[in-house]
């Protein structure tokens, strides 16, 4: 799973400097109003919107702008969002998953197909790709000024449920199975460690290598992805080299 973590520090230092912010929240304000209407407006008792809030922090969201969207998911007036996922194939054969939140079905699913279509792609039935993913609990963690004894915390972490830690020069990354994923995040908040994110991820259990010029089309794509408003995460199973991390640095 290290390639996959290399890959999130890359798509971390590239957000910081060429995501529209607004689209970022608009993303995390959704999430806020789905975990508003499934578990209520106290984050104390709602990890869901915990995490939207901690999301949202990690983004520096202005802190009356959480506040205004949980105070309008709470009432009647908010918008409804459905959660729904589309499954499909990059050119290449590279699987992609999508999971959107969205207020109309009919504009989401268009908007996904063609983006698809002018890639070289196609949708296909969901259920299709879930040979390809298995679903992980993914903490990316801030190491802070504190000197960490590697060891020590791998262990640790591992008696809390984590099948994998994995250091980087600011970050630790710890991955879980899905099932231990609000143990691990109890342990997290128990520790009092400052998280750069927390969440549910599809990881691929096998890739796909293409050259540069192949890699880039498909990127391309989940660029076109995510940049939908509806579009929360896009999942995908290229494999990435280091002479494509390297372009893409």
């Amino acid at each position: 799973m290290s390639g996959h973590s290399k890959w999130s520090t890359i798509k971390r230092k590239k957000g910081a400097l060429d995501a529209k912010r607004s689209k970022i929240f608009t993303k995390i304000i959704k999430e806020i109003s789905v975990a508003v209407r499934e578990g209520g407006p106290d984050p104390e008792g709602n990890p869901r919107l915990r995490l939207a809030i901690q999301t949202a922090k990690a983004n520096n969201m202005p802190k009356e702008n959480m506040e205004r969207a949980i105070k309008k998911s709470s009432g009647t007036d908010g918008a409804h969002y459905q959660e729904v996922t589309y499954e499909g194939y990059a050119s290449n054969g590279v699987a992609v998953f999508v999971e959107c939140l969205t207020d109309n079905l009919n504009r989401t699913v268009a908007a996904v197909r063609l983006a698809f279509s002018k890639a070289g792609g196609a949708l296909g039935t969901n259920g299709s790709l879930e040979f390809i993913f298995d679903r992980k609990g993914v903490f990316v963690l801030k190491k802070g000024e504190q000197k960490v004894d590697e060891e020590e915390f791998t262990l640790e972490m591992i008696d809390a449920g984590a099948e994998d830690v994995v250091f980087e020069d600011e970050f630790i990354t710890v991955y879980t199975a899905f099932e231990d994923f609000g143990a691990m995040q109890k342990k997290v908040e128990e520790m009092g460690l400052e998280g750069e994110s927390a969440e549910v991820q599809r990881i691929p259990k096998t890739t796909v290598a293409l050259d540069l010029e192949n890699a880039r089309k498909v990127l391309k794509l989940i660029d076109v992805l995510e940049d939908d408003d509806d579009v929360q995460k896009v999942y995908h199973n290229l494999e990435l080299t280091e002479e494509m991390m390297a372009a893409l640095d």
